[in-house]
């Protein structure tokens, strides 16, 4: 039989932009219910195993409060929790990792416990509702509105029919978007379509998505054993070269886009060479009292274990997953790799005493519990931002193209890893932007909203909105426009096209602690 379950807001993906979603709508009165494909709440930050990709004002202003607020409990966290030497607990910035990517490189435990905490108070008192191992399967509509999404426990097979109001679409591939009819875009424009003077010339390809990573950790013991068993297909990556690539996968080769001459595990005095050890590391054992951890530890989301061969949007199930064992494979085999053949400085080949710490990600294999995904299918939304309103080469000045309709700000490159299409990608220099509500509201269904990286955006723009105090402030605002249209009975477009609406409702943001504009900054 199968369970119904209703609420006021239905957010249908756990990842960061699913858990903003939920405390915005929980602060505002609603009865949430929150599902989650994997058992951790988190998405990036935590089943994928990615430490937050951040710009360099992070920690002064560009982000949401609630998003900040995250962040200073991450170092709370570790202050509470772990001996750390006198320096690090002295220090407001505290970075467990010493990151090169952040300046707040974090454990994926860390960052769960923490998403957690905040949502603890809501459920406790049961606004809010957390669904974990729940896949959606189907959603019923009629005419422009969702009535219900089923989801399927993936441990049991056992089907839950969930009823709302609104729905929102967190889920890290827009799953919902085919499930409910929603009109929606994936993978490349072209240019006589969006116009972007970087699209692609000719036709554009939906299938041409950004490559996706199975991230893993591990740590290094000196003197020690931890060889891996020969993974799958190690051979064929070992030998693997794409036509754009300057040496095979499995090397120290840097990207054609990279401003570093080469990689290496470790720093070496050499200059123009990027040690990737230092690159995503989430414990630097500095920090900590001697003897707290033998090792640093360090997540694997590195050039060499990008996988481009096949895309799983819009594929059938043995597709996906053999492209997702491929996947595997290949991360599986770069530490393999980085075991038994990478060259070292000293000319000796391997470093057999790392250590793959399944612990680190809550799983058997020790890779992480969901794939990285970089691009999602996108809403066919009421405005799509362009290439044009981010790219200062583009529009000519130092700021971007300014919103009228901003619910949040972000700034990143426009940074695509090589996708599907065998391209091997961009990193352009942006202006620090705004999100716009237009981008938020599909062009015809009226009560589904975004809430990840499926919001109106392009392939290439996509490259720059698709980081996790973006995708956190995108969820953020979708939470707070739902509750904000069941207190008024309005729709999200009527907010959006109505200015006495729109003004209030951003008053409603800015209230809550949403930034709607940046102040004069360089471009990044």
């Amino acid at each position: 039989m199968t369970t119904v379950k209703e609420c006021d807001i239905l957010i249908v993906g756990g990842g960061l932009g699913g858990c903003a979603a939920a405390l915005a709508a929980a602060k505002s009165g609603k009865s949430v219910v929150l599902t989650e494909e994997t058992d951790w709440i988190g998405g990036q930050v935590t089943s994928q195993a990615v430490p937050p990709d951040e710009h360099r004002w992070i920690e002064q202003f560009g982000c949401t409060r609630t998003y900040r607020t995250f962040r200073d409990k991450v170092r709370e966290y570790y202050k509470r929790n772990f001996p750390l030497t006198p320096e690090a607990a002295a220090n407001p910035r505290l970075n467990p990792g010493n990151a090169i990517v952040s300046r707040l490189c974090v454990e994926p435990r860390a960052a769960l416990a923490v998403l957690e905490d905040m949502l603890a108070p809501y459920v406790h008192s049961g606004a809010v509702t957390i669904l974990l191992n729940r896949k959606p399967v189907a959603a019923a509509s009629e005419g422009d509105r969702v009535t219900s999404v089923t989801v399927r426990h993936t441990p049991s097979g056992e089907e839950e029919l969930l009823r709302a109001p609104y729905v929102l679409d967190a889920t890290e591939c827009g799953d919902l978007l085919p499930l409910a009819g929603v009109e929606y875009v994936s993978g490349a424009e072209s240019k006589a379509e969006t116009g972007e003077p970087n699209a692609l010339d000719g036709d554009s390809e939906p299938d041409d998505v950004q490559s996706f990573t199975i991230v893993f950790a591990m740590d290094y013991r000196e003197g020690e054993d931890h060889t891996i068993a020969k993974p799958d297909d190690y051979e064929f990556w070992k030998t693997y070269r794409a036509p754009f690539m300057k040496d095979v996968m499995l090397s120290w080769a840097t990207s054609n886009l990279s401003p570093f001459k080469s990689f290496s595990l470790f720093r070496v005095p050499e200059k123009g060479v990027f040690p990737l050890w230092d690159y995503r590391r989430s414990i630097d054992k500095t920090n900590f009292v001697p003897g707290t951890f033998a090792s640093d530890i360090t997540l694997v989301n590195w050039p060499q274990n990008d996988y481009w061969l096949g895309n799983i949007i819009d594929v059938d199930d043995e597709e996906r997953e053999r492209h997702l064992r491929r996947a595997k494979n290949l991360s599986l085999s770069l530490l393999y790799w980085l075991q038994t053949e990478a060259p070292r400085p000293d000319g000796g080949k391997g470093y057999p005493g790392l250590r793959l710490r399944k612990d680190v990600v809550g799983t058997e294999d020790g890779l992480a519990k969901a794939p990285y995904i970089r691009e999602s299918r996108r809403i066919r939304a009421e405005f799509t931002v362009l290439e044009q309103h981010v790219n200062p080469a583009v529009h000519g000045r130092k700021e971007a193209v300014k919103f009228a309709d901003s619910v949040g700000v972000g700034c990143y490159r426009i940074d695509l890893h090589p996708t599907t299409g065998g391209r091997e990608g961009f990193y352009i220099p942006v202006s620090p932007f705004q999100i716009p509500l237009g981008s938020l509201i599909p062009v015809r269904v009226d009560n589904l909203l975004p809430a990840c990286k499926n919001i109106g955006v392009t392939h290439l723009t996509n490259g720059c909105y698709r980081l996790h105090p973006v995708e956190w402030n995108v969820g953020e605002a979708a939470g707070y426009l739902a509750a904000y249209c069941l207190d008024t009975g309005l729709r999200p477009r009527d907010v959006r096209n109505t200015e006495t609406h729109l003004r209030d409702f951003q008053n409603r943001l800015a209230g809550a602690g949403i930034e709607l504009d940046w102040p004069v900054v360089e471009p990044v």
